[in-house]
């Protein structure tokens, strides 16, 4: 049947367990226990030349993206891999960072958070924050032209992709095929899109294939993306008529169909449950895929992990979900119970951690030894002492060699009784995974540090500090990330990190930073 927004909606009656297998057509045929989706965009162009279109203005005051929560989850008692000690320093190659999108940068903020993004290309490096983005030359931290507001790249294109500025963004580079890929959502009207743009060259001032998709009356909240062989996958979480949680939404769209340029690239969701939430999607990193490879989702349950693998055949018509298989992981609960408790000096504002979901991106990685891993983090909570906690970050090293994915390394980094939060982590072709995060206590101002899991290792480095903050937030403004991004270069070796700061204490006043780390190690 169609939905009023014209989706073709394949509904089954056929009960099947979680861990079965959702198999549909591209034809129309399907076995599931739930629904799957059909649909081509509503509209679709090409657009002018980056450089050549000015940025639309803002089209409103200081506002907050209000966070929309996941069902609660039990947590799962004492951490079970806390590293309260760190090991020595790892030795780093020279690199320097630059300001990035923010205050005191090309750029009046007018929201918050930023949800700090950013992606490195051939000679480019882009940052998208809320509610705009900016070009860097890659070598010399340079910004091309200044910073323009997000709907500006569909200016001209219509529907709310063009009037509305609602963040969200994602920026990521295509390794396969030398292209940017860029989205962000558009929910200030119905219904509900997503816009999605794909530069048609590795010039991200050129131009761009315009898409929008519609989600009719389900809200698609924090949409997250990555590249595969086959397509660009991604997940939302789904609130009905924007308020009733509906679930994780699983999508995979037509990548090849999009970088040529065509009308209708397909893309194909299967709706989860409302026990799923928080699901990210796999990006690549290091050897390209082969064609044909199921592609990994994840979220984190009660000491546990959830995958699902994904395949689609656009040419046959065909695609296959499974999942999710439960992996056990050492025992954590979440960060502030999921909620509010970052402490700042000087200030009874506490900021929030985000620690009901995992944190972008969910990095699948080819080792020279041709072994697969798949590397994420999370905030959780850490005892400090009798009723009193902090945060640290607990990442995950997951080898997906075989049929099951296996945990090969993991750990909780929290060396004292700071909060550390908000990370995004990466690992390089040699197997060191850094993780970079924000760090803040009642005596030290949110700040932006980093620390290096050497490969082979559980034990994270002494960690280092990129920038120290200048101040802290103030009330009544809780909203902080609500990502950041860690990126692997084109080297294999130096992996890009940009998260948000603050120069001076005040709300709507966040600047964000840029900086390359290198492993000396390797080569």
């Amino acid at each position: 049947m169609h939905n009023r927004n014209g989706k073709r909606i394949l509904q089954f009656a056929m009960s099947l367990s979680l861990a079965a297998a959702v198999v549909f057509s591209l034809n129309g045929f399907a076995l599931a226990g739930q629904n799957v989706e059909i649909q081509k965009p509503t509209h679709h162009d090409v657009s002018p030349a980056l450089r050549d279109i000015p940025s639309v203005a803002p089209t409103h005051a200081n506002h907050e993206h209000p966070v929309k929560p996941l069902p609660a989850l039990k947590d799962g008692g004492a951490d079970g891999a806390l590293q309260k000690v760190s090991g020595p320093p790892a030795p780093m190659a020279p690199t320097s960072g630059f300001d990035g999108v923010g205050t005191g940068n090309g750029y009046t903020v007018n929201s918050a958070p930023p949800d700090t993004n950013g992606s490195v290309g051939a000679t480019q490096y882009i940052q998208w924050v809320n509610e705009a983005f900016a070009v860097f030359d890659k070598n010399t931290g340079a910004m091309v032209g200044s910073p323009k507001l997000g709907n500006t790249l569909w200016a001209g294109f219509g529907n709310g992709c063009a009037s509305n500025n609602d963040g969200d963004p994602i920026i990521l580079w295509d390794k396969i095929s030398q292209r940017w890929f860029a989205t962000q959502f558009s929910v200030s009207t119905t219904p509900y899109l997503q816009c999605i743009a794909v530069s048609t060259s590795a010039d991200a001032t050129g131009t761009w294939n315009r898409y929008s998709y519609s989600y009719g009356t389900g809200f698609n909240d924090y949409g997250k993306f990555g590249v595969g062989p086959d397509a660009y996958y991604a997940t939302y979480n789904i609130f009905n008529n924007g308020s009733t949680f509906a679930g994780a939404k699983l999508c995979a769209f037509n990548r090849s169909a999009m970088v040529a340029g065509s009308a209708a690239p397909l893309q194909i969701c299967s709706q989860l449950s409302t026990s799923f939430g928080g699901v990210l999607p796999a990006d690549f990193d290091g050897t390209t895929p082969a064609a044909g490879t199921p592609w990994y989702f994840a979220n984190f349950g009660t000491n546990s992990l959830n995958f699902w693998k994904m395949s689609v055949n656009w040419t046959a018509g065909t695609g296959s979900l499974t999942g999710p298989t439960n992996v056990a992981v050492a025992s954590f609960s979440k960060a502030c119970g999921g909620g509010t408790c970052i402490v700042q000096p000087g200030t009874s504002q506490q900021l929030d951690s985000l620690a009901d979901r995992l944190m972008y991106r969910l990095q699948n990685m080819t080792l020279a030894d041709g072994s697969k891993h798949l590397v994420v983090n999370h905030s959780v909570a850490v005892s400090t002492g009798k009723r009193t906690s902090t945060s640290g970050v607990r990442w995950y090293d997951i080898n997906v060699s075989g049929t099951n994915p296996v945990i090969a390394r993991q750990g909780t980094f929290t060396p004292d009784a700071a909060y550390r939060w908000m990370g995004s982590a990466a690992m390089d072709k040699v197997g060191n995974i850094v993780i970079g995060y924000s760090k803040s206590s009642s005596s030290v101002f949110p700040s932006v540090f980093y620390t290096v899991i050497p490969a082979g290792s559980s034990t994270a480095s002494a960690e280092t500090q990129l920038l120290a903050g200048g101040g802290a937030q103030q009330r009544s403004l809780a909203r902080w990330g609500d990502y950041s991004a860690a990126s692997l270069d084109s080297d294999g070796c130096t992996v890009w990190f940009t998260t948000e700061y603050l120069k001076a204490n005040g709300t709507f006043n966040w600047s964000t930073f840029i900086q390359p780390v290198k492993v000396a190690t390797c080569q």
